[in-house]
């Protein structure tokens, strides 16, 4: 299946109707409005789509989500339509989005059936890097000897290098561990498929990402790096009875795997979309406007080692519109 020539544009237009619902909330306070509104947008998009998509990466299970679960079967499912599977994020920051911070994103992959890991919804210990420092890392190394790896292959010291972790309190020992070995931490509160993105990719002042996040988040972040030929290791991380359990079911005999970007989106071809819903690093957020939007997105390609920033206005189509720029 030819994901690029299918449905690389329908793609791209699912993660900009979700971003558009979650916009209007944004700055609300109310992040599982947000939330809500991105989902019901993304799923009645994706519902159009000539496919027929799973849903390997969602909202929850099925008892917890209400729409977007795992498992759940998505686009037109025509017998003469492409199978794929679906990994998705309708709002990665919904906090972000909710205050009006920066890196609130609305986020798709895609892949050929089998090409993104079926994972549970728990936890991820997660390293990503560029594709200057790919094979340097290990989970297992200390947060230091991973450092000194990444600051060898990039050929400055360790003082140098910026490290993204999010501001928890599992990662005190963590961010205690950066700081020794000498390295300078960006904490954020929120968006770590974001800030992945941003460690793969030269000249953001970002060289790597550290600690742990969301499992789901993880896969999405795999596809993405591996459009940009970076660098990840992930370990699932259950938290809660029966997650071991559901592990199993889905295929994950070790839960102390270590698993590299090819293990979490293993496809040969793979989508990512990604629209703002606030301003970032790569994409401004929603802008309205009079008669219409604006919006800033970008999508990915493995096979066609391609990355596409598109930038568009919408109108709504009555006589004496105007376009802003």
């Amino acid at each position: 299946m030819d994901i690029e020539q299918q449905l690389s544009r329908e793609f791209l237009r699912v993660a900009e109707e979700a971003a558009i619902a979650a916009s209007r909330t944004m700055g609300q306070g109310d992040r599982k409005y947000a939330d809500q509104c991105a989902v019901e947008a993304m799923r009645h998009t994706m519902d159009t789509l000539p496919m027929r998509g799973t849903v390997v990466i969602g909202e929850g299970e099925r008892d917890e989500a209400p729409m977007l679960f795992i498992g759940e079967k998505v686009g037109r499912g025509h017998a003469e339509d492409p199978e794929v599977d679906i990994a998705v994020d309708p709002l990665e920051g919904t906090n972000l989005c909710a205050t009006g911070e920066p890196n609130a994103i609305a986020v798709l992959a895609a892949a050929n059936k089998g090409g993104l890991l079926h994972a549970p919804d728990c936890y991820m210990e997660k390293i990503i890097v560029g594709p200057a420092a790919k094979g340097a890392v290990h989970l297992d190394a200390t947060p230091k000897e991973n450092l000194t790896a990444i600051a060898k292959r990039l050929g400055r010291g360790v003082k140098d290098l910026v490290v993204i972790v999010l501001d928890r309190p599992r990662h005190e020992k963590l961010i205690e561990d950066i700081r020794s070995a000498g390295a300078r931490i960006r904490l954020i509160s929120d968006g770590d498929l974001s800030a992945g993105i941003a460690a793969a990719v030269r000249r953001t002042n970002v060289h790597a990402v550290m600690g742990i996040g969301g499992a789901p988040e993880g896969v999405l972040a795999a596809a993405a790096i591996r459009c940009l030929n970076g660098g990840m290791q992930g370990r699932l991380v259950p938290t809660k009875d029966g997650q071991e359990e559901r592990m199993r079911a889905m295929g994950i005999t070790d839960p102390k795997r270590i698993f590299t970007e090819r293990d979490l989106a293993p496809g040969p071809e793979i989508m990512f979309a990604a629209c703002g819903v606030t301003d970032g690093s790569f994409m401004r957020g929603v802008r309205f406007f009079g008669h219409g939007c604006r919006t800033s997105a970008l999508i990915m390609s493995l096979r066609d080692h391609m990355i596409r920033f598109v930038d568009t206005v919408r109108l709504d189509g009555t006589p004496d519109v105007v376009v802003e720029f």
